[in-house]
């Protein structure tokens, strides 16, 4: 997979956009590598086998339903919660001090487990984090017509998740529905 269709969202929203209406861009090993090279260092870097696809597959599987329960003020499913958990107590995160290179103590979080609950502890703390946050009501699915995937709007108006892509899908289609009899 050469891009994403959105990419630089709240992490547990990148990974939902990772099943778009084209598809799973994640389905593999390939696409979760380069899904994970296009996040750019926000996760851990891990090896991108069979192993890490499932384990992020089920984090994303659990993380879908669990965010439409939470924006419509419902409990979310048990079964979501259970897969988001058992994610994070994996693979829980304890903090270590290190002396940074450039000089100052810095604290590191570690997980010690192997990578594949290492990765899906780190995007199920994300989604936790998203769940539980104050913006979690913002978090909108895009207006054009046939696409899936969510944002946090920078902007009260924004109403596509790429102004450049659906937005202009959709004023295309609203020209050509008034000129297409020929009357506008």
């Amino acid at each position: 997979m050469d891009s994403f269709p959105l990419i630089g969202e709240h992490l547990a929203l990148d990974l939902l956009n990772t099943r778009t209406a084209e598809g799973d861009l994640i389905a593999g090993p390939s696409g979760l590598a380069a899904w994970l090279e296009a996040q750019g260092g926000r996760l851990e870097a891990v090896g991108a086998g069979p192993r890490e696809v499932a384990a992020v597959h089920a984090v994303r599987e659990a993380a879908g339903p669990a965010l439409a329960a939470v924006r419509r003020g419902e409990r979310p499913p048990a079964e979501a919660l259970r897969v988001l958990n058992g994610a994070l107590a994996a693979a829980p995160a304890h903090r270590e001090l290190a002396w940074a290179e450039g000089g100052g103590l810095e604290a590191v979080a570690r997980r010690d487990a192997g990578p594949a609950h290492r990765l899906a502890a780190e995007l199920a703390e994300a989604v936790a984090d998203l769940l539980t946050g104050t913006r979690v009501a913002e978090v909108r699915e895009c207006g054009a017509e046939g696409c899936v995937l969510l944002f946090l709007p920078a902007h009260p108006r924004r109403r596509w998740c790429v102004a450049s892509v659906c937005g202009n899908r959709a004023r295309v289609a609203r020209y050509y529905a008034r000129h297409k009899d020929g009357t506008a």
